[in-house]
């Protein structure tokens, strides 16, 4: 009996290992989500900046915090809501970010490293998660992550409202710069 338990576990360790080696593509359901790290973090903080009262962004969005526009019950930010300290600033942020995170994470391909999930997941939390999806920013990251015209491809998304503005060709650069920044 105890032979048989033996054979037993090899074949199941055996179609355990061609499972996961031989059909990763049905594996990458089970991979582990990435979430943003502390550059990436800091990237989002400096350029949205800290609005304890709501303000119209220049897409003419209603934003407060660090750039949020949706509260963490699903409600629209208005002008008329009250001020908010930096710390539930913060907490709203990191609240938010879990979407755009999910996102980047489903979007993409699983090699990128820490630096390249948080230059994208920057991207799309400016951006909004439809517009990395049908980028070709996204197109070529999929293809290949280290493609140099990536770099460009950021720099396409500097425009609101149909004006180029300076603060997001700042931010698409220092995307850009942090995506390829080697770990």
């Amino acid at each position: 009996m105890e032979k048989l338990i033996s054979k037993f576990n090899i074949l199941t360790r055996r179609a355990y290992y061609f499972f996961r080696y031989k059909h990763s593509e049905e594996v990458l359901a089970c991979k582990v989500p990435k979430k943003l790290g502390s550059k990436g973090l800091a990237l989002i903080k400096h350029f949205e900046g800290f609005y304890s009262k709501p303000y119209l962004c220049p897409a003419g969005v209603a934003t407060i915090g660090y750039g949020t526009t949706y509260y963490a019950n699903g409600r629209k930010v208005t002008l008329q809501d009250p001020y908010i300290t930096e710390q539930e600033a913060s907490r709203l942020l990191a609240d938010t970010l879990t979407f755009y995170e999910k996102a980047v994470d489903d979007y993409c391909t699983d090699t990128l490293n820490q630096n390249q999930f948080d230059a994208l997941t920057s991207f799309c939390y400016n951006l909004g998660n439809g517009n990395l999806k049908v980028s070709t920013l996204l197109k070529k990251v999929n293809k290949d992550v280290n493609d140099e015209t990536i770099r460009l491809e950021f720099m396409k998304w500097t425009r609101a409202n149909g004006k180029i503005l300076k603060g997001l060709v700042t931010r698409r650069a220092a995307e850009a710069d942090l995506y390829f920044t080697t770990l």
